[in-house]
C-alpha cells in the first residue's frame, strides 16, 4: 500500500469515528436537557423561563402514616401532645386575634389566612421547631382542630405560603404588634412592670446577604444590616444583627424586643428601649436593670433627668474603680455582712458584704461595692488559668527566640510580643517579663576558596533575645484583695443595698430567655435569605419566648399557692423545684388522639391515659384531666 493512500484511509476513519462521537455527544445533551427543563402544563417551556415549582403530594400521602386499617376495621391517630395547654395560653393572649386585627387584609381567595399560619408556625416552635418547609407535614401529624386547620388548608400551606405570612408580619411592623400583644398579657396575667430588665444577644448568619448590607425602609419597616459586629457567638467571622430583650423581674416574661443593625453597639440602645418601655408601662419610675453598658454618663442622665430609676454595673473603665482597688489592696476597706444565698437544702451557697462606708460616682449618683465569696472563688480559679495560659505562650515564644531561623531581630519586636500576650491574658499587673539580649558571634571566610594561612576571617555578630519571666508575690497576694469584688450604680435613694443587690441578681433570668433562644428554638445560625422575613421570624420567635414564660410563671405561682414544693420532672423521678417549659411541654408527647372506625357503627374516640404526674400538673394549670385531647361538642 502507498504511503498517500494509507494517510487518506486513516482520514477517513478518523473523521468517521469524529462523527460518531459529536452525535453521540450531542445526544446525551439533549437529554440531560430534557431531564432539567421546567415543564408547564398546557404550555410551552419557553413561554416562561421561571422554574414552576414541584407539584406538593396529595394529603392521603401523609394520612397514610396516620391510618391503621383491617377489613372493616380503621383507626385514625393523631397528636396531641401539649397542644391543649399552649391553646388556652394562646387564647388568654388574644394572639390571633390581634394578629387578625394588626396584619393587612388578604384575598379573600387565600386558603390560610396569614395570622393562622403565623399561629402553626409559632405552635411548631414551641413544640417541634421543624424548619419551614416541614411545618406542614408536622400539622398534618397533629389533631386538626388543635391547630384551627382543616386537612384541606393544611395540603396547601407550604414554605412559599409561610414565607408570605412573615412578610405580611413584617408589613405590619413587627415591634407593634409585639407591644400589642405584651400589653394584653400584662393585663390577662397581672405583671407586675416595677423592675424591668434589658440585654442583648447576637443572631448569628451563615452568608452573604448582600442585599441587607446597610439599614434601609422596605414596606414602610426598617430593616436593620446584617453584617459584621462584636459577635457574642464567638464567631468573628460570621455576619449578625443584634436582637434587644426585655422582661419583667416578675417571672422574667417578655415584653419588648428590637432588632438592631449587626455593628450597633449595646450603650447605644438603652435611651430608645427605656421610652418604648415608659409607654408599654405608662409611668417612669419603674427600676431599669441592665448590664454595664447603660452605666455611660450620657445614658444615666438621660434616664435621671426624666425621673427615671436605673441600676447597673460600673464600668472597669472608670475613675472611681480603680481608686477603690487600690484602697482594697491598701487594707483600707472595710465590709460588712449582708446576705447568705442558700441553696435548695439549706446550705450556704454565697456570702454576700458590702462597704461600709458610702461612696458616690462623679455624677452623684449611689455607687454601692460588694463583695462575694463565690464570685471570689471564680475570679481566683480566673486568674490561675490566665497565668498558666500567659507562661505557655511565653514559653512558646521563647522557643521561638532561640531558633535560628527567628523572625525577632530587634528588642522592640520581642517587647511588642511580650506586651500582647501580657494584654489578652490580663496578667500586665502581676507578670515581669524581662528582656535579656546576648550576643553571638561567628567567623566566616571573606572569599572561596580552600582555607590557608593566607586567609582572611570576618567576624559576624548575631544578637539573640532570651527572656526572664517573675511573678510578683507581693503584687499577686494584694490583687487576691480585689477578688470577688463588684461595683452597682443607681440613682435610687429609697432601696436598700440589699434590694438593690437582690434587683441585679435577677439578670440571669433574662440571660436564661436567651439561652431558650438559642438552645430550645435553636434560632441561631438563621439561613433565611430576605431581611424582611428575618425581622418577622424573630418576631415570632419573641412569642414563643412569651407564651413559654407565662407558662413558667402561672406553673410556678400555682404551685407556691398550693404549697406545692417540686414535680418529679427531671429523670428517675428526681424532683425539679421550678418546673421549665421544656420539661413540662415535653412530658405531654405521647399523648394522641385515636378515632375508631368499625364497619358502619359510630366512631369511637380515645385518648391516651395520662399519668399521674400529667393529670397532676393539668390540675395546677386548671385544665380538666377527663377532657384534655379530646374533640369539643362544637367540633
Amino acid at each position: 500500500m502507498s504511503k498517500g493512500s494509507a494517510i487518506s484511509q486513516f482520514d477517513e476513519i478518523f473523521s468517521i469515528d469524529l462523527r460518531q462521537f459529536f452525535t453521540m455527544l450531542f445526544g446525551v445533551m439533549e437529554i440531560r436537557r430534557a431531564r432539567c427543563a421546567p415543564h408547564f402544563s398546557g404550555r410551552d417551556s419557553r413561554m416562561s423561563p421561571r422554574r414552576q415549582p414541584a407539584p406538593l403530594p396529595s394529603p392521603d400521602t401523609y394520612q397514610a402514616r396516620l391510618v391503621a386499617q383491617a377489613a372493616s376495621q380503621s383507626l385514625h391517630s393523631h397528636g396531641v401532645g401539649a397542644l391543649p395547654i399552649l391553646n388556652r395560653l394562646l387564647d388568654r393572649l388574644k394572639l390571633e386575634s390581634v394578629l387578625e386585627e394588626m396584619l393587612p387584609r388578604e384575598d379573600r381567595r387565600v386558603r390560610v389566612p396569614a395570622a393562622t399560619g403565623l399561629m402553626l408556625l409559632l405552635k411548631n416552635y414551641l413544640l417541634s421547631r421543624e424548619p419551614l418547609y416541614g411545618v406542614s407535614e408536622w400539622g398534618l401529624r397533629q389533631a386538626p382542630d388543635l391547630l384551627g386547620l382543616s386537612l384541606a388548608q393544611l395540603d396547601g400551606f407550604n414554605d412559599d405560603r409561610m414565607g408570605r405570612c412573615l412578610d405580611r408580619l413584617f408589613a405590619a411592623d413587627c415591634a407593634t404588634v409585639a407591644l400589642r400583644v405584651a400589653t394584653e398579657a400584662i393585663r390577662e396575667f397581672d405583671v407586675s412592670l416595677d423592675e424591668l430588665h434589658n440585654d442583648s444577644t447576637t443572631v448569628t448568619f451563615h452568608g452573604a446577604y448582600s442585599e441587607a448590607k446597610e439599614e434601609q425602609s422596605r414596606r414602610g419597616g426598617q430593616v436593620p444590616a446584617i453584617t459584621w459586629g462584636h459577635n457574642k457567638d464567638h464567631r468573628p467571622d460570621l455576619k449578625q444583627v443584634l436582637f434587644l430583650l426585655t422582661v419583667s423581674g416578675d417571672g422574667a416574661v417578655p415584653i419588648q424586643f428590637r432588632v438592631e443593625s449587626g455593628n450597633t453597639t449595646d450603650d447605644q440602645t438603652h435611651q430608645a428601649t427605656w421610652d418604648v418601655l415608659c409607654q408599654l408601662s405608662g409611668q417612669r419610675d419603674f427600676l431599669y436593670v441592665a448590664d454595664s453598658k447603660l452605666a455611660t454618663r450620657e445614658n444615666m442622665a438621660y434616664i435621671h433627668q426624666r425621673g427615671g430609676r436605673f441600676v447597673s454595673v460600673l464600668p472597669r473603665t472608670r475613675a472611681e474603680d480603680g481608686i477603690f482597688r487600690e484602697a482594697l489592696r491598701r487594707e483600707e476597706v472595710t465590709w460588712r455582712p449582708l446576705w447568705n444565698k442558700t441553696d435548695e437544702d439549706g446550705n450556704v451557697v454565697d456570702r454576700f458584704s458590702h462597704c461600709a462606708q458610702p461612696q458616690t460616682t462623679s455624677e452623684g449618683y449611689r455607687l454601692l461595692w460588694f463583695h462575694s465569696t463565690l464570685k471570689a472563688e471564680v475570679d481566683a480559679l480566673t486568674r490561675t488559668v490566665r497565668l498558666e495560659r500567659a507562661y505557655q505562650q511565653l514559653h512558646s515564644l521563647k522557643m521561638k527566640l532561640s531558633s535560628p531561623k527567628t523572625r525577632y531581630r530587634s528588642e522592640s519586636q520581642v517587647r511588642e510580643a511580650v506586651d500582647k500576650i501580657l494584654t489578652d491574658c490580663e496578667m500586665t499587673r502581676l507578670i515581669d517579663v524581662r528582656i535579656v539580649a546576648r550576643e553571638q558571634e561567628k567567623f566566616r571566610q571573606s572569599g572561596r576558596g580552600r582555607p590557608n594561612a593566607k586567609t582572611r576571617y570576618v567576624r559576624d555578630v548575631t544578637t539573640r533575645f532570651e527572656l526572664s519571666v517573675e511573678v510578683d508575690p507581693a503584687r499577686l497576694a494584694r490583687e487576691r484583695l480585689c477578688d470577688g469584688v463588684f461595683p452597682l450604680v443607681s440613682n435610687d435613694s429609697d432601696l436598700s443595698d440589699l434590694e438593690l443587690l437582690w434587683a441585679y441578681k435577677k439578670q440571669p433570668a433574662l440571660e436564661k430567655r436567651f439561652s431558650q433562644f438559642k438552645t430550645d428554638f435553636s434560632v441561631a445560625p438563621v439561613h433565611l435569605h430576605s431581611p424582611t422575613r428575618i425581622v418577622a421570624f424573630l418576631c415570632v420567635y419573641f412569642f414563643a419566648l412569651l407564651v413559654e414564660s407565662l407558662l413558667e410563671r402561672e406553673l410556678r405561682r400555682t404551685m407556691e399557692a398550693a404549697q406545692v414544693e417540686s414535680l418529679p420532672l427531671y429523670p428517675e423521678g428526681r424532683p425539679c423545684r421550678y418546673p421549665t417549659a421544656r420539661r413540662v411541654l415535653d412530658l405531654f408527647d405521647n399523648v394522641q388522639r385515636h378515632t375508631l372506625t368499625i364497619g358502619d357503627q359510630p366512631s369511637a374516640e380515645l385518648v391516651t391515659e395520662l399519668s399521674p404526674l400529667q393529670r397532676r400538673i393539668l390540675k395546677l394549670l386548671r385544665l380538666a384531666p377527663p377532657a384534655y385531647g379530646r374533640r369539643s361538642v362544637d367540633d
